[in-house]
C-alpha cells in the first residue's frame, strides 16, 4: 500500500497561507499542516484547525527568520533546547493538546549543532520528527533555489511526475508552502506559494492520487497504518 501525507508548512505565518491551507484541505488533496506558534497569524491558523478536526496539526520549530537568518545562538545548546520546549509548550497551551508531528522552519533540524536537540525532543513527547520517522520525507515539490523562481518545477506536469516516482510502497510526506499572497507577510518565497496552491488545487492532482491507489493520510494516523506499511 502506498500512503502519501501531503503537509503545508508555515501555518500561522499570515491569514493568506492559512486561507489556502484550509482550502486545499477542504478539497481533500491536502492532510496536514505544521503551525508557526509564535507567527501573527497564528490565532487564526488555530480557530481554523478548531473547526476542521480531520487536518492534522503539527508544530513548525522556528530557529530562523523569513531570510534563514537565526532567532536564537545554534552554538548555545542550552538556549536552543529552552527555545524549543518553549514553544512545544506553547502549543501545547494554546491547543490544548500536543502537536501530531514536528519539523522546522527552513529544514533546520538538520543542523549539526541542533539535530540532537530536536531528536530528543521528539522521543520526550513520543512524537514524529520530519526524517527520523516511518514517514520517508520528499521536499523537492519548491520552486526556487539560487535566488530564482522555478515555476516549471511546481507546475501540475511535475508534480504529478514527482509523486508517479517518488511515492513508494509505505508511507511519504510531501511538503508543500501554498498560500495567497498579503502585504502583511513579507517573504522571499511569495510568489511561488501562489502557484503552489494553483497547481495542488487542479483537479489532475487529487485524480491522478486516486487513480493509482495512493491512500491520503495525516501523522495522526501513523500508528494506525504502520503494523500495514511495516510488513512491506
Amino acid at each position: 500500500m502506498k500512503y502519501l501525507i501531503v503537509n503545508a508548512d508555515d501555518f500561522g505565518a499570515s491569514t493568506g497561507i492559512n486561507n489556502a491551507i484550509l482550502e486545499l484541505h477542504c478539497l481533500g488533496v491536502l492532510t496536514s499542516t505544521s503551525l508557526m506558534i509564535d507567527m501573527p497569524a497564528a490565532g487564526h491558523a488555530l480557530a481554523i484547525a478548531s473547526r476542521t478536526s480531520s487536518l492534522g496539526l503539527g508544530l513548525h520549530l522556528t530557529l530562523t527568520d523569513e531570510r534563514g537568518a537565526p532567532l536564537v545562538d545554534f552554538n548555545d545548546a542550552l538556549v536552543c533546547a529552552t527555545e524549543l520546549n518553549r514553544q512545544i509548550e506553547r502549543f501545547r497551551a494554546m491547543a490544548g493538546r500536543l502537536p501530531t508531528h514536528l519539523d522546522s522552519h527552513q529544514n533546520v533540524h538538520r543542523d549539526t549543532r541542533l539535530n540532537a536537540l530536536f531528536v530528543r525532543l521528539a522521543s520526550e513527547h513520543g512524537l514524529p520528527l520530519r526524517e527520523h520517522s516511518p514517514a520517508r520525507y520528499f521536499s523537492s515539490f519548491y520552486g526556487q533555489w539560487d535566488g530564482e523562481t522555478h515555476p516549471e518545477h511546481i507546475s501540475v506536469d511535475s508534480l504529478l511526475r514527482m509523486i508517479e516516482s517518488e511515492v513508494r510502497e509505505g508511507i511519504t510526506e510531501l511538503s508543500c508552502h501554498p498560500g495567497y499572497s498579503r502585504p502583511d507577510f513579507d517573504s522571499p518565497y511569495d510568489k511561488e506559494r501562489e502557484i503552489e496552491l494553483n497547481t495542488l488545487r487542479d483537479p489532475r492532482v487529487l485524480h491522478f492520487i486516486n487513480d493509482r491507489h495512493i491512500k491520503l493520510i495525516s501523522f495522526r494516523e501513523l500508528p494506525a497504518v504502520l503494523p500495514f506499511a511495516a510488513r512491506l
